[in-house]
């Protein structure tokens, strides 16, 4: 694999990052989403996202194949401080790093904002043989110092399973 790079997303990657995503909406339960964003939506959530939060890309030879953002946790103004992070990589990356040299990046972007608590909510299944989702989101997360610190039971419904949800928690500043 080429020199990886990581820079800012810009609005202008709409369409590649959303020829990234879709499969997640149409082939897993990853995402709640059942439909796939039209690309002027998803373009609205990269500016929303920019106006307060990094929202970053990983780039190979020129094409985006990855990408991380980080979203309000909470509207109230006491969680300010905190964050919820997602990341998504082209199928055909997968297990190459690009997750770690995201969150890696986002975690160092973050602290500069003052920001003490990442968070992630996963989807999770209590099936071992399901079809449209693993357990290595989870994995993922524990293995980039995440600790589980939640768990909703069958709180979403999508390809006719019902599934869980996990809250996972990184403190990156120790008070």
């Amino acid at each position: 694999m080429s020199e990886i790079k990581i820079r800012s997303a810009v609005p202008d990657d709409a369409e590649k990052l959303l020829s990234i995503y879709a499969p997640y909406v149409t082939e897993t339960a990853i995402t709640f989403e059942y439909d796939v964003p039209s690309e002027e939506e998803f373009r609205a959530r990269i500016e929303k996202t920019l106006a307060v939060y990094p929202f970053i890309v990983a780039v190979c030879d020129g094409t985006i194949v990855g990408y991380a953002y980080a979203s309000r946790f909470s509207e109230r103004k006491a969680y300010d401080f905190s964050v919820e992070l997602s990341v998504y990589i082209d199928k055909n990356y997968h297990g190459k790093g690009l997750g770690r040299r995201l969150y890696s990046e986002m975690e160092n972007r973050l602290s500069l904002m003052h920001i003490t608590n990442l968070y992630a909510k996963i989807a999770a299944t209590p099936r071992k043989d399901d079809l449209y989702l693993t357990d290595g989101s989870i994995l993922f997360h524990a293995a980039m110092g995440f600790e589980t610190v939640g768990k909703f039971t069958s709180c979403a419904y999508k390809f006719g399973e019902w599934y869980d949800m996990v809250y996972m928690e990184k403190r990156i500043v120790q008070r």
